[in-house]
């Protein structure tokens, strides 16, 4: 049986989708089978992160309206066996399909996947419900800034209104330097103040934004953070990325006053 995680955010714009897409791809390198699905109907951009854009030729909505088989709209990425995704309905007049009808899609697909991982809509609409209603497991994705941070405390208290078998945060996009002297919230402060468990912690990085998901260098702090956070995930462990080592000591400050003046 799969575990079915929702992907979710108080707010759009802290990098919810590149997290499921890059979080899909790293299980996949572990050597499980892992299936994406954008529930962002109407609004999806999923396949655009993970490379297969140009491969779409079935999407949910088809699957639901019976037009083709869920394993007609699976698209297999080229360059990571095993790493699946399920493309959304694009367009404004994209409709909504209901909890029963998406959750017999994931169930059809369970059997087949040992993670199946649901990217939700930004916002705490009825999508933000549908994807919730149809998984397990939730990850909150959160930054530093206290207005991220707010929005995500109103989603985990409408989180565990659900039963769910596990509610955790990621925190993404974290400055080290800034985390380091002090200037902005530590993922631990974040953790004690949502009072949730952290699954992980990912360094704000350019190479999360220029590289398809999967894709990451082997030398960016981007892709030494997603591996830790895949094992958190996979092997249950509770390993936290440290964003802010490299910028501690004397060394370190001279990083710090390098990337204040980039």
């Amino acid at each position: 049986m799969a575990r079915k995680i929702v992907i979710t955010s108080g707010k759009g714009g802290v990098g919810k989708t590149t997290i499921a897409a890059n979080l899909g791809a790293y299980i996949a390198k572990l050597g499980k089978r892992a299936c994406v699905l954008d529930a962002d109907f109407g609004l999806n951009n999923l396949d655009v992160v993970a490379g297969v854009e140009n491969l779409v030729v079935y999407d949910v909505g088809d699957c639901i309206a019976g037009r083709c088989r869920a394993k007609q709209a699976l698209i297999e990425c080229p360059s990571n066996k095993n790493f699946y995704v399920l493309p959304s309905v694009a367009g404004f007049s994209a409709e909504r399909p209901s909890a029963d009808s998406l959750g017999e899609l994931i169930d059809g697909l369970d059997a087949s996947f040992d993670f199946i991982i649901i990217d939700c809509p930004a916002g705490l609409g009825g999508g933000f419900h549908l994807a919730v209603s149809v998984a397990d497991e939730a990850i909150v994705v959160a930054t530093p800034q206290i207005s991220s941070l707010r929005d995500a405390d109103k989603a985990l208290s409408i989180l565990r209104s659900y039963s769910l078998k596990s509610v955790k945060i990621l925190v993404n996009r974290v400055r080290g330097d800034l985390v380091a002297d002090g200037s902005c919230f530590s993922p631990e402060q974040i953790e004690k103040t949502l009072k949730t468990p952290l699954v992980g912690v990912i360094p704000d990085d350019d190479a999360m934004f220029l590289d398809t998901a999967g894709t990451l260098p082997f030398d960016s702090g981007a892709h030494r953070a997603l591996k830790i956070l895949t094992r958190n995930i996979v092997e249950g462990r509770r390993k936290i990325y440290n964003c802010a080592n490299k910028y501690s000591g004397f060394f370190g400050s001279i990083r710090r006053g390098i990337k204040r003046n980039i």
